[in-house]
């Protein structure tokens, strides 16, 4: 069963109560969340005739049912990738593939991925000439997590332990005593002597780190929790079974022998994918938490999930994109290309063949412009279409913590439910200045729609995104916004509902009136 297909969630045709907290993982994935389909306790979009802060949504349904959908198949960047691209297809985006040559239209709308981790997408003006700007938002699709290591295998007072490597600045504390599971990409052998990429998910839980009892370490609550990261931080799988059984269960493959991963884990993902286990030439799982993504808060108006950094920012993206391109009509005046840029290994620098630090992005421009020149293309046309062009970074944002308010800037201090931060670093952390902060809350203003802005405190440090990454590359004008979070890296985060809807509206807003709003601009001159 091809990967795409895998993805795809079982539901059951029974009827469905749904009781706080609403798991949308229970609903079709046809199934519209708007307030006929919910009672009123628990609106998905609101019905004020003048959007606000609190309930911004008027223009539309929410998409955040569909968002919930979104999170809960999307386990790994792999599956992230895999579900935006299923979208995308479905929604009439053509797949592209960067080793053949491309043949683009005015009006097209197509797409590539890299290492299934890595996605552009792009909708072409009807009105496109060779050297206008690309609109584009870019995010990525990685979280912080634990990943198995190569030889994961380990046995310990007799357990079967799953050694793990930390990826990114997680809260590490907060995986402790959590349902966790396993879930990436494999490759596999086919009957034919090929090679198949496939991804897997185990939805049951299947490993879990566990917190030493209090008895054994009474100060705990006194000095702190601080768990060594290479002995403490082991799942555990399972007993240890006896010798013969590993034997007999063991496989010929010597890159996935009992010395390097356990026979039971290996059995676990054969059966999944239904494949022998011989047939398993590499794996590359990712350990994750099997509690679904949910609505919570008395007034479900808090969205509690892991991995919000930074698939909230590209769902939303993903949406706006879609959404803003929906029909014929759309594109029609548009003199513009359109795009989301979504990167991988952005929690550890970006620095790989499918992070913002490679030039996926800016290759993917020049060839657009090329295929659509038709003829030859002088040098200057991918420069003038960079100097027209316009990126929005978005990634999660600090919202204020009420136990921890000290923590910001007493002036800037950004809340849930009142719309996107635009972030601001003096020392270039941020990509932002003063022309692309106005632009962008400009393009907010005109739809009525919030902003908030943010700055770290003098004397603390500031965590950095893909967006100085992307416009030093090419020096393309750069704004670094994101929606606000709490809990910031931990196994499950929190952000505000009506923020998802508020960001989707500012995202497709941006792509349908940011060019008139850009020639009434003149700074070089």
């Amino acid at each position: 069963m091809g990967a795409i297909t895998r993805l795809q969630i079982l539901h059951s045709s029974c009827p469905i109560t749904i009781k706080p907290p609403l798991l949308l993982s229970k609903f079709p994935r046809s199934f519209n969340l708007t307030p006929r389909n919910l009672s009123s306790t628990t609106p998905l979009c609101c019905s004020h005739s003048n959007p606000t802060p609190e309930s911004c949504n008027s223009a539309g349904a929410s998409i955040v049912g569909d968002f919930l959908d979104y999170l809960n198949e999307s386990w790994t960047q792999f599956h992230a990738t895999a579900e935006a691209k299923r979208q995308l297809i479905a929604s009439g985006f053509h797949m592209l593939n960067e080793n053949d040559e491309w043949d683009l239209k005015p009006g097209g709308r197509y797409f590539f991925t890299r290492n299934m981790s890595c996605l552009v997408a792009f909708a072409i003006g009807e009105k496109y000439n060779v050297g206008n700007g690309f609109h584009v938002i870019a995010a990525h699709t990685d979280s912080p997590c634990l990943k198995l290591k190569p030889k994961s295998a380990s046995t310990k007072s007799g357990y079967l332990m799953v050694n793990v490597q930390t990826y990114g600045g997680g809260l590490w504390h907060t995986w402790f005593d959590r349902d966790l599971s396993v879930a990436g990409r494999v490759i596999v052998r086919g009957s034919d002597g090929s090679f198949l990429h496939k991804l897997v998910k185990i939805k049951r839980p299947l490993v879990r780190v566990p917190t030493l009892a209090i008895h054994l370490d009474r100060t705990v609550n006194k000095d702190g929790f601080k768990p060594n990261l290479e002995t403490h931080l082991i799942p555990l799988l399972a007993t240890k079974v006896e010798e013969a059984y590993m034997e007999t269960k063991d496989t010929v493959n010597p890159l996935l022998s009992k010395a390097a991963h356990h026979p039971l884990l290996l059995q676990i993902l054969s059966n999944e994918l239904d494949c022998g286990i011989e047939d398993i030439v590499s794996i590359e799982l990712n350990i994750c938490d099997t509690q679904p993504s949910c609505l919570g808060g008395a007034n479900n108006e808090f969205i509690f999930s892991g991995r919000l950094d930074n698939l909230a920012s590209s769902y939303c993206a993903l949406r706006a994109l879609v959404d803003s391109c929906g029909s014929p009509e759309d594109l029609s005046s548009e003199h513009a290309i359109r795009m989301i840029a979504f990167f991988d290994n952005e929690e550890v620098g970006s620095n790989s063949c499918q992070g913002a630090g490679a030039p996926t992005m800016f290759q993917a421009m020049r060839r657009i412009i090329g295929s659509l020149a038709h003829e030859y293309v002088s040098e200057s046309a991918f420069e003038r279409a960079v100097r027209q062009s316009f990126l929005v970074s978005a990634d999660m944002a600090h919202g204020v913590h009420p136990n921890f308010m000290d923590k910001h800037e007493e002036h800037h201090r950004p809340e849930m439910q009142k719309g996107l931060v635009i972030k601001h670093n003096a020392n270039q952390r941020y990509a932002t200045s003063g022309v692309t902060a106005f632009l962008f809350a400009e393009v907010a203003k005109i739809h009525n729609i919030p902003t908030q802005e943010y700055v770290v405190r003098n004397d603390m440090g500031c965590g950095s995104t893909i967006g100085p990454i992307l416009a030093s590359g090419v020096g393309i004008r750069t704004v670094d916004c994101g929606i606000a979070q709490l809990s910031m890296h931990s196994v499950r985060e929190i952000c505000g509902k009506e923020d998802i809807d508020i960001a989707y509206r500012h995202f497709k807003a941006f792509y349908e009136t940011f060019s008139s709003i850009d020639r009434k601009l003149i700074v070089d001159f």
